[in-house]
C-alpha cells in the first residue's frame, strides 16, 4: 500500500528549513513542498483575501496529492487560516506560529522582540499569544517586509554586506529596545538567523519554532505506518503555483535542500 505524503505550504521558500528538520525526524516519509509564488508574499494581505488564497491552494493540493497531513509553513498563513482549515478538512494541519511561550520562558529582562510580517505583527492571534504566554513581558514588534522579499529573491545572489544592510533597520530597532530574546515570526527569517545573531550579539537569544513544529508533525502522524527504510527511497518534491518564474532562483534551493523539481500545480 502506497503511503501518503506530507505537504508543506508557504508563499515561497521560507518553510524549507522546517522541511529539512521534518525529513530528519521522519526519514522514511515522502514530502511535497509547495511554494505559492503566484501569491507571494502573504504578509501585508488582508485577512479575507489571504484566507481565500490559502483555502484554494490547499484544496488543489489535497486533490492532487491526497496528503496524510499538511504543514502550513508560514506564520502569516497559520495565524489567519489554521483554525478554518482544521474545521473544513478532515486531516491534521500543523501550523507555524510565533514562539511566544518559549521566548517568555527564556527572557531574563522581560523584553522580547518579534520580527515578523506586517500581517502577523498586527493580527489578533499574535496579541492573544502574547496575552496568554507573555503577559508579564514587553514584546516589541518589527515588521521585516523587505527581509522576506530579500530572502525569497536575492539571498543567494547577494553578499554579506547586502544582507547586513537589509537587516540593519530591524537590528537597530531591537538594540534600541534592549531586547534579550528575539522571536523569528516568519519562516523566511531562518535563512538569515546566523547573520542576525552576529549583528545582535551573544546577549540576545534567537527563538524559532522549527523544533516544536516538526515534533508536533511527528506526533500527529505517528499512528500511520512508515515505509521500511530498506525498501523505500523517500521522495522530496518541490512545486510552485505561478507560470512566470525564474527557475534558476529555485535551482539553488533545490540543490541545497535536496529536492526534485515537480513543476507547477
Amino acid at each position: 500500500m502506497k503511503s501518503k505524503p506530507v505537504v508543506f505550504l508557504d508563499s515561497g521558500v521560507g518553510g524549507l528549513p522546517y522541511l529539512l528538520e521534518a525529513k530528519r525526524k521522519l526519514p522514511s516519509r515522502d514530502f511535497i513542498y509547495l511554494a505559492d509564488n503566484k501569491n507571494f508574499p502573504y504578509g501585508g494581505r488582508d485577512i479575507l483575501s489571504l484566507k481565500k488564497i490559502v483555502h484554494e491552494i490547499i484544496g488543489k493540493a489535497l486533490n492532487a496529492f491526497d496528503p496524510e497531513a499538511v504543514v502550513i509553513a508560514c506564520n502569516t498563513a497559520s495565524v489567519v487560516t489554521l483554525s478554518s482549515l482544521r474545521q473544513k478538512y478532515g486531516i491534521p494541519f500543523v501550523g507555524v506560529v510565533p514562539a511566544v511561550k518559549p521566548a517568555a520562558e527564556n527572557t531574563k529582562n522581560g523584553i522580547i522582540g518579534l520580527l515578523a510580517t506586517e500581517t502577523t505583527v498586527k493580527n489578533i492571534y499574535t496579541d492573544t499569544l502574547i496575552r496568554d504566554f507573555a503577559s508579564d513581558c514587553s514584546v516589541r514588534k518589527f515588521a521585516g517586509v523587505k527581509i522576506v522579499d530579500f530572502v525569497e529573491n536575492q539571498l543567494y545572489q547577494s553578499n554579506s554586506m547586502r544582507t547586513t544592510k537589509i537587516l540593519q533597520p530591524a537590528v537597530t530597532f531591537f538594540k534600541k529596545e534592549k531586547i534579550d530574546t528575539l522571536i523569528l515570526g516568519c519562516t523566511h527569517f531562518l535563512f538569515v538567523k546566523d547573520t542576525l545573531k552576529k549583528m545582535l550579539g551573544s546577549q540576545v537569544s534567537i527563538i524559532d519554532s522549527v523544533e516544536g513544529v516538526t515534533t508536533q508533525l511527528k506526533k500527529v502522524i505517528s499512528s500511520c505506518p512508515e515505509k521500511p527504510l530498506e525498501t523505500h527511497r523517500s521522495r522530496y518534491t518541490f512545486y510552485i503555483t505561478g507560470n512566470r518564474f525564474d527557475r534558476s532562483k529555485y535551482d539553488v534551493f533545490l540543490q541545497k535542500f535536496e529536492l526534485v523539481w515537480g513543476g507547477t500545480l
